[in-house]
C-alpha cells in the first residue's frame, strides 16, 4: 500500500492506494470500438479477449514526479479519466502510458513496462457526476521542438461512470483503495512519439481544469 496525497481545492488529502486497473476499449460506440480494435490487429496488436477489457497494473507504476523513465523510442501516452476510490470518489486526470513496440506482442506487458503518470489536483465526483458527458479529455505531445494537438474528446466517447462502476463490480474489483485509469478518447491523427506529454481534464461548466505534464526519458537506445 502507498499513501499518495492529493490536491483538492487547495487542501491536502491523504489517499491509501494498494490497487492500480486499466480498462481498456472503453469506447462508448460500440461498433467503432470494434472497429478499432480491428484496425489495431492488422497493425500486429493482438485482439482483446473481452471488450472492456481489465489490466491489473503494478503498484509501483503510479507516478506524480513529471518525468518518466522508458527503454526504447515507441512509447507514447494517452490521456485518461481516472477515479480514484478513498473516503470518497475523486476525479483527475492520467496517462496509460504504453509501449507500443511490445504491444504487439503482449498488451498488457506493454502497459506494465511503463509507469502511470496522474495529477495531484483532483475533484470529487460530486462537484461533477450531473454534467459528466459534458467533461472534456485533451493532450499534447511535444515532438521536434513544438507541442501538438494529440487529443480533444469530451466524456461522451467513453461508456458512462455508471458502466464503469458496473463493470468493474462484475469484474470483481475492490474499488476502496483502488485507482483506475477508465478511458481514453480518440487520437486525432495516430499514434506519435514525443519527448513530453501534456494532458488536462477540463469541466466546461464551471471552467476549471486539471492539467499536469511529464517528460518522457530514454535510457536505451531506440527500438
Amino acid at each position: 500500500m502507498y499513501q499518495f496525497n492529493l490536491n483538492y481545492q487547495g487542501e491536502k488529502i491523504p489517499v491509501n492506494l494498494s490497487e492500480v486497473y486499466c480498462i481498456g476499449y472503453t469506447g462508448r460506440n460500440k461498433e467503432k470500438t470494434l472497429e478499432h480494435i480491428k484496425e489495431l490487429k492488422e497493425m500486429g496488436i493482438p485482439e482483446p479477449s473481452q471488450v472492456p477489457a481489465l489490466y491489473p497494473i503494478r503498484l509501483t507504476s503510479l507516478n506524480q514526479i513529471g518525468q518518466m523513465d522508458v527503454i526504447g523510442g515507441k512509447s507514447s501516452g494517452e490521456a485518461e479519466i481516472v477515479l480514484i476510490f478513498g473516503d470518497e470518489t475523486y476525479i483527475t486526470v492520467g496517462s496509460d502510458h504504453t509501449d507500443r513496440g511490445l504491444e504487439t506482442v503482449d498488451i498488457n506487458k506493454s502497459k506494465q513496462v511503463c509507469d502511470k503518470p496522474f495529477a495531484n489536483d483532483v475533484w470529487k465526483l460530486s462537484d461533477v457526476q450531473d454534467h459528466w458527458d459534458q467533461l472534456e479529455l485533451s493532450s499534447d505531445i511535444y515532438v521536434d521542438g513544438e507541442w501538438v494537438p494529440y487529443q480533444h474528446h469530451d466524456l461522451t466517447a467513453i461508456i458512462p461512470y455508471e458502466e464503469i462502476i458496473e463493470y468493474l463490480n462484475q469484474n470483481h474489483v475492490p474499488l476502496q483503495g483502488s485507482i483506475v485509469f477508465a478511458g481514453t478518447v480518440p487520437l486525432l491523427d495516430g499514434f506519435k512519439f514525443g519527448e513530453k506529454f501534456k494532458m488536462r481534464l477540463k469541466d466546461p461548466v464551471s471552467n476549471k481544469q486539471i492539467e499536469t505534464e511529464y517528460t518522457i526519458n530514454q535510457i536505451a537506445g531506440e527500438s
